[in-house]
């Protein structure tokens, strides 16, 4: 279904495993990639992190093969894959193990049915040592949800704000 649908693009069709973070067709889901563009947080204890008018002067734009995040601090990556969800299918996120052992949580909501775009994703390092992030390796695993029927109002029936994103996008109240 995700190749004829174009669900996920690009799609990896089996696990890809061998010298790398996994990522490709697992069990019952899709583990996907982390693109190569970051935003570090670079603010203060004093700074305010506000999702009603977020201050992206508190973010450094970095570009490249990894990315290393502070002891006990956050940044924003972005999937490789861009995503194009069917009408009855909703998908449930969650971090790889392999960066989990080391501190990391990755937050990426569901996406809902009908959404489409790049994923923006939360990375908050809880370790007291900086932990490095690659580009182009698996970051997190999506299950997919399917529904007998389609769903009665979609993502893109409201008009979500977040509708085929491209980049790292903020946080925004409509």
């Amino acid at each position: 279904m995700a190749r004829e649908e174009r669900m996920i693009e690009p799609f990896a069709e089996g696990q890809i495993r061998k010298g790398c973070v996994s990522f490709g067709v697992g069990s019952y889901g899709y583990d996907f990639r982390l693109g190569s563009v970051y935003r570090i947080y670079c603010g203060g204890p004093g700074d305010l992190l506000d999702p009603k008018s977020p201050d992206e002067s508190l973010f450094e734009e970095l570009e490249g093969e990894y990315c290393d995040i502070p002891p006990r601090s956050m940044a924003l990556g972005q999937s490789l894959e861009y995503f194009r969800i069917p009408r009855s299918i909703l998908t449930i996120c969650t971090g790889k193990s392999t960066y989990a052992r080391c501190g990391l949580v990755v937050n990426v909501t569901p996406f809902e049915p009908e959404w489409e775009g790049f994923a923006t994703l939360s990375l908050s390092n809880t370790a007291p040592s900086p932990v490095r992030v690659y580009s182009g390796e698996g970051i997190g695993q999506l299950v997919f949800l399917e529904s007998d029927e389609d769903c009665q109002t979609s993502y893109k029936d409201k008009k979500g704000k977040y509708q085929a994103q491209e980049g790292i996008v903020h946080s925004k109240i409509e």
